[in-house]
Parts: structure tokens; sequence; C-alpha cells
């Protein structure tokens, strides 16, 4: 699969995930609405003190960690490749009587659709694997970050994502090859087994990562690793505190990473 039919295939997938997303109690848009943040504090960390600065947030889905940023005082862009994803980012702006504005674009082609530096720029959680080619992505971290800006990121490590759906066993390669083409069944938020399309995805590296940052400009501080997810994102997990773990595997593997950037 080239990368123009993967992209077309993902954002296919994602449309669908937007609306089935939307009503399930995953991301309690209900509980959202009435003041829940979806910012934990892993993201809180690493972003510090955000009132008054500009925020560009990337492939924020239908926008939840963009509203809470602009509900903290920031001046939030969120951007996002699937058309119904920002649409319903747009509704919960207007909804909520907040000032983020949410453009649709791919993020590796945003420098196309959007002018001017930030602050900070801000990615999380489900990002890297959806490119082939992280240089692109990194490219557009660092083009829109103003001279004295940061990028913070948090991220799901790199081991989790070799291991096999059930976690019994290594199934994919550390290291990006061949992309991983799958029909979805369901979803981390959607516990059913309804099909919501082909998703395309790369396994990328820390390596990998540390590299492409660096060689647009940036320089790594605070990298991090976290033992636990702050999701349920696999069905067989326990949870302690809040914080999510491998049945069997608790503390032995490292599930999230995060860090910061600067030029």
């Amino acid at each position: 699969m080239d990368e123009t039919t993967a992209t077309r295939s993902n954002r296919e997938l994602w449309n669908n995930l937007a609306k089935a997303h939307v009503d399930s109690p995953f991301y309690d848009v209900p509980g959202f609405l009435k003041g829940r943040s979806s910012l934990g504090e892993i993201e809180m960390d690493l972003l510090g003190e955000i009132r008054g600065k500009s925020i560009l947030h990337l492939q924020c889905h239908f926008g939840q960690d963009t509203l809470s940023l602009a509900r903290l005082g920031a001046s939030v862009t969120g951007v996002d490749f699937s058309p119904a994803a920002i649409e319903t980012a747009r509704e919960l702006n207007h909804r909520l009587q907040l000032n983020a504005r949410f453009i649709q674009s791919n993020v590796n082609e945003l420098d196309e659709a959007l002018g001017g530096e930030f602050d900070i720029v801000y990615a999380s959680f489900g990002v890297t694997g959806w490119h082939s080619d992280l240089s692109k992505w990194a490219g557009i971290v660092s083009h829109f970050m103003k001279k004295t800006g940061k990028f913070c990121f948090a991220e799901f490590h790199p081991v989790l994502w070799m291991l096999s759906d059930d976690h019994s066993k290594f199934a994919y390669s550390h290291f990006k090859s061949n992309p991983i083409i799958e029909e979805s069944k369901g979803s981390y938020a959607d516990a059913s087994d309804a099909s919501h399309g082909t998703s395309c995805c790369w396994n990328h590296s820390l390596g990998e990562i540390f590299q492409v940052l660096e060689g647009s400009g940036l320089t790594i501080r605070n990298f991090k690793e976290y033992d636990y997810s702050p999701y349920r994102i696999f069905r067989d997990a326990t949870e302690k505190n809040g914080r999510y773990y491998i049945q069997g595997l608790e503390h032995m593997l490292p599930l999230v990473y995060s860090l910061t950037a600067i030029k």
C-alpha cells in the first residue's frame, strides 16, 4: 500500500471512529461538557503553565484535549485530517463557547494550510504510528515552533506495539519495516467487533524518534518512560489508582514515554 492510499484508508477509518467515539463512554462527552478535563498528569507535567500561551495541537481527533487547553486559558489551534472529527470539534467548541480554532489538514501538509508560529506544539498518544516517514512530521513540528517555543509530546511506547493483541508474544518489529495493515474491529473506545475500516500503521523506534526531531533542529529535554498507561487501551488491563497495566506484566514493561524539545 503506497502512502497516498494509506492516508486515504486511514482518513476513512478515523472518520468512522470519530462518529463512534463521540458517543462512547471512553470519551464521556456529557461529562466533558460539564467541565471534565481530558488532560492527565503526564500531559500537564509536560505543558506547565499555559495561560496566555499559543498552542498548536497536532492530530487532535475531535478536540477534547484542544478544548481542555483552551479552558486553561491558552490560545489553541487543533489540527486533524478527519473531516468528521473536525466537524465534531467545532460543534463542541461552539457549545462550550470557547475560542479554539480547528483546521482540517494532513499534518504533513499543514505548512500549506496554516501560517504563524506557536509557543507550544503539542501532540499525544497514538500519533506517530500513522506516519510512514517521521521526518516530515518532525519538520512540521519544528516549522511551527517559535525560536523560544517548545514541543510537548507523550506517546505509547514502541515496546507496547511490538506485542500481539493478547500480549502473549512479540508479533511486530521494534523497527519500522513494512506497514502493518489490519481490518479494524472495534477500537480502544469501542468494544464492539464492528469494522470501522482498514488501518495502515508503522512501528517507530525511540532512536528514530530522537533522530528525526534532532534532524529538524530540536534538542530533546526531559525524556521519561512510564510503566503504565493513563488510558485503558487494552482489554486485558488491570487498574490501580487510574493507572492501567497489562495483566501479568505489571511494572515490567514501559507503556508510555514523554519528552519536551526546544530549538
